[in-house]
């Protein structure tokens, strides 16, 4: 009798896989001055290709961490617990740096490879939301020297320490910011959390925070209002006498995704904490945490892009469809090929934005230029591709990718966090604009880059010229703020493409995002175009 249940033309695990073999990462890597981390870049890579790092995300992502508001005896402890998988994971990407890296690496080029870091470190979104705050709150903690000299030491170590603990008796930190409330949302000016000075130099904190990602971090990054206005606080969960601090935590979100990294909400009952800064500049103080932030969704974005494209080629080389695999089918290669175009000019603006931040950290008014429009362009367009895209590449899988074996789903779900993190897509647009009118200088910057890849094509002189006849309506400017950031980021990608990029990549990027022969989704690439090389730059086999 034949065997019911033989197994054949079942796609192998994709284990093994170092996702730092991809060559649009490694270009932009060496283009942007981080030449000198492939090794570590490569080295993290193949930790995210093991069985055991892609088994710690699935069980961090499908045993949610739990609040445990009080302990037994009905002592209120505010604490949330996490599988161990959780913690492996952090461990993971503290040991390499990711949270601390270009703060303690004096090579030019060090936010660029931690970039390239985040990007192949993609087993698991959730814990990543820490380690992303931990590296962003190290510019604005600057702003109080003091602050700063006691406790940056502890907030780039290596070491990955949860224990609960006085902060300076710990091997590590890991940091957080508390800032959404729930009548403001992302108008922080809205703020109702109040900030009342105390003769010790410490003030006390009051109010409720609707959204504080990674609670047990062990300090934040606090807005509230003091007598001053509007202002940034320090505020660790155990003070200096190891008493803990009055934070209570009162609920975890029920979130879509994301579920490894508890958010709460979270009550200030006369906290203590510190100022960072100048009383009425907590926004200006801050916002260099939530620029690093945002760099972060754009990197994450654009790996996230890969990651899912890498899954669906690895079922197209290995799946058989009436008589040949998948990927032999003109059609299924339109797709794929149209999904790497894609996933390459994601990559390669990511990366320049990562290179621009490494700059600017540096002193490079310039490159902070570009940055200031760049990266809230990029973040908008970024994001909004991510959510269709990982659709896409499940679709590619069929029913096996909408199983939660595949991984996809837990990739979809993830999607649409991007854009709304550290600002949604109006907000994205609108600091745009904001940039354009208080810092001028940055248009030039911007069209400086744009302007460098003139006269290359003439499908992108004529996406050139579009924007710049957008510019030329102000009238239009607040309502078309979408458009303009859209046009932008393709325009960023396109000039990247056709001066650095593989020509065939960048010939059928200008086809289509360019020259406008492009479908309503993907598999589009008009006929004649040509895939292979597309294709073969996905290097899982």
């Amino acid at each position: 009798m034949p065997d019911t249940h033989a197994v054949f033309n079942q796609v192998p695990p994709l284990i093994g896989h170092n996702p730092a073999d991809n060559p649009a990462l490694l270009e932009a890597l060496a283009r942007e001055g981080g030449q000198w981390g492939v090794e570590e870049v490569h080295a993290l890579g193949a930790v995210a290709a093991t069985e055991e790092a892609q088994r710690w995300g699935t069980l961090a992502d499908r045993n949610r961490p739990v609040l445990r508001t009080h302990d037994r005896y009905g002592h209120r402890i505010d604490e949330v617990e996490y599988d161990p998988a959780y913690h492996r994971l952090m461990t993971v990407a503290t040991e390499h740096g990711l949270h601390s890296g270009p703060w303690t690496d004096p090579r030019s080029g060090a936010h660029v490879v931690r970039a390239a870091k985040v990007s192949v470190w993609n087993v698991e979104a959730g814990h990543v939301c820490p380690i992303s705050m931990t590296y962003a709150v190290i510019p604005s903690l600057r702003h109080n020297a003091e602050l700063s000299a006691l406790y940056e030491p502890l907030l780039t170590s290596r070491a990955y320490d949860p224990v609960l603990a006085v902060p300076t008796e710990k091997a590590g930190l890991i940091a957080g910011m508390s800032m959404t409330e729930k009548q403001g949302g992302s108008d922080v000016r809205a703020n109702a959390t109040t900030a009342q000075p105390n003769s010790d130099g410490s003030y006390t904190i009051t109010g409720h925070k609707w959204f504080t990602s990674a609670p047990m971090s062990d300090v934040f990054l606090v807005l509230a209002q003091a007598p001053g206005g509007l202002s940034c606080f320090f505020l660790p969960r155990v003070l200096p006498d190891g008493t803990r601090n009055r934070m209570r935590l009162q609920r975890l979100k029920d979130k879509l995704g994301n579920n490894a990294n508890a958010s709460s909400e979270v009550e200030y009952d006369g906290a203590t904490a510190w100022l960072v800064g100048e009383e009425g500049r907590g926004v200006r103080t801050i916002i260099e945490m939530v620029n690093l932030t945002r760099l972060d969704c754009a990197v994450a974005g654009a790996a996230l892009m890969h990651t899912s494209l890498t899954q669906a080629v690895h079922h197209a080389r290995h799946r058989s469809v009436f008589g040949s695999t998948l990927i032999d089918q003109p059609l299924m290669r339109n797709v794929l090929a149209d999904m790497a175009v894609e996933a390459e000019a994601a990559t390669a603006v990511a990366m320049r934005m990562a290179g621009a931040t490494d700059a600017a950290e540096r002193g490079d008014e310039r490159e902070g230029l570009i940055r200031r429009i760049g990266l809230p362009a990029t973040k908008y367009w970024l994001c909004k591709r991510s959510p269709g895209f990982v659709a896409e590449a499940m679709e590619c899988l069929g029913g096996n990718g909408y199983v939660e074996d595949s991984g996809l789903p837990r990739m979809f779900r993830e999607s649409p966090l991007y854009g709304i993190w550290e600002g949604s897509g109006n907000v994205s647009a609108l600091d745009m604009l904001r940039a354009m009118a208080t810092a001028p200088k940055s248009v030039e910057a911007v069209f400086d880059e744009l302007d460098a890849a003139a006269g290359m094509d003439q499908r992108y002189d004529q996406h050139l010229a579009a924007i710049k006849a957008q510019l030329s309506r102000p009238e239009d400017l607040l309502v078309g703020a979408r458009r303009l950031a859209e046009s932008l980021c393709i325009g960023l990608q396109g000039a990247l493409l056709l001066r650095h990029g593989h020509p065939a990549v960048a010939e059928a990027f200008a086809a289509t995002r360019l020259g406008r022969d492009w479908g309503g989704a993907y598999g589009t690439l008009p006929a004649g175009t040509d895939l292979t090389p597309v294709l073969e730059r996905i290097a899982v086999k």
